[in-house]
């Protein structure tokens, strides 16, 4: 692509300072009384531990959910466990009123984490997740190492591909794959480097066949930003990335040319981790992530303001991921923090006044 010029260069830092304005937060109260949470899986052949779910409408018309299954937070290779935390799935095929019984969709020989799903247009059901690698005995002092890596299925989820495919090495992911309009896929991905941490993505022209080196976001901001980067497409086709603080509020910035160049990270105005954005048929953006406990925060002026937070459930798990549902509802997924922790969903109506949260 040309190098932009300088009009170009001027209408982005124009586009910049309006987002700096406008981006603010207002926080309203949160639904007092809401309908208990449903538990979509929990032990059974999965684990005693599960966490970090991401649920995706699939184009037959099922909901699948991914979710890391071991014993703990960190669960490293042991006798229950002789390859460590692994990826598991359930389905769903009447809207979220019921799910299969977790399966085991990928198990390798280190920690598997953080998986999250999408299926692209071309039928291809797409599952990112990050290995864990600690330094071994032999190399104490070696970094711990995370990979973001790929395995794929086509034929909607029912059998994976064996062996996963490393994407960026050194560079964890906490994100779906996410199709643009022109058919381009891009992955956030974050890094840590000595002292400081921040976002970046990948993208691939070929449908996933390759895909590019991280393009770093926030690399040399001086804020320190544990990442967990997500994105969304706005209307006038800005590329919005949000990305998570360390002891800082979360940040966002902006691309003109779909994440090949960025904007400088700015604060975003409030806390979050592991953001987690669905746009509407409606138009809404939603903005799910944990803090304060299970939260979201909603877009109605294409990501200049945000309402919230409004507290979707007091477990401070979290990991959250939304999908509408058919009858414009909204599921959204997230986890328990703790030993015996579950997948837990809840269905909200999105009114004027934000999520009111419905029974079963």
């Amino acid at each position: 692509m040309p190098i932009q010029s300088k009009s170009v260069r001027t209408i982005a830092a124009s586009l910049t300072t309006f987002f700096i304005t406008l981006t603010v937060t207002v926080a309203l109260q949160a639904q007092t009384t809401t309908p208990p949470p449903k538990v979509i899986s929990r032990g059974q052949s999965a684990g005693t531990y599960q966490a970090f779910p991401d649920v995706c409408r699939l184009l037959n018309g099922d909901l699948l959910c991914v979710f890391y299954a071991g014993y703990a937070h960190v669960s490293l290779p042991n006798t229950d466990f002789p390859k460590g935390g692994r990826i598991c799935m359930v389905r769903s095929a009447d809207e979220g009123r019921t799910w299969s019984s977790p399966a085991v969709l990928f198990d390798s020989p280190v920690d598997d984490r953080d998986p999250h799903v999408a299926q692209v247009s071309d039928g291809t059901v797409m599952c990112t997740f990050f290995t864990y690698e600690p330094p071994n005995q032999d190399s104490p002092a070696a970094p711990t190492r995370c990979s973001t890596c790929l395995v794929t299925s086509r034929d909607g989820g029912q059998t994976w591909d064996s062996e996963a495919r490393v994407l960026a090495p050194g560079w964890p992911s906490s994100a779906p794959v996410r199709e643009l309009p022109n058919g381009l896929l891009i992955l956030g991905v974050y890094h840590e480097d000595g002292q400081t941490a921040y976002g970046g993505v990948i993208r691939s022209t070929d449908k996933g066949r390759t895909w590019s080196n991280p393009i770093p976001i926030g690399k040399d901001s001086g804020v320190r930003l544990d990442a967990e980067t997500d994105f969304v497409l706005l209307k006038d086709g800005i590329l919005y990335a949000a990305l998570r603080g360390d002891k800082t509020n979360m940040h966002f910035a902006t691309s003109l040319d779909l994440g090949l160049t960025w904007g400088p990270v700015r604060d975003i105005g409030f806390r979050g981790h592991c953001p987690h954005f669905t746009r509407l048929a409606t138009g809404e953006i939603l903005l799910s992530h944990r803090l304060p406990n299970t939260a979201l925060h909603i877009s109605r002026d294409e990501a200049r303001t945000w309402l919230g937070p409004y507290e979707i459930d007091s477990t401070i798990g979290a990991y959250p991921s939304t999908v509408q549902l058919k009858d414009g509802t909204v599921l959204i997924v997230y986890y328990e923090e703790g030993q015996n922790s579950a997948i837990r969903a809840k269905r909200f109506r999105l009114s004027p006044d934000g999520p009111i949260m419905l029974p079963d």
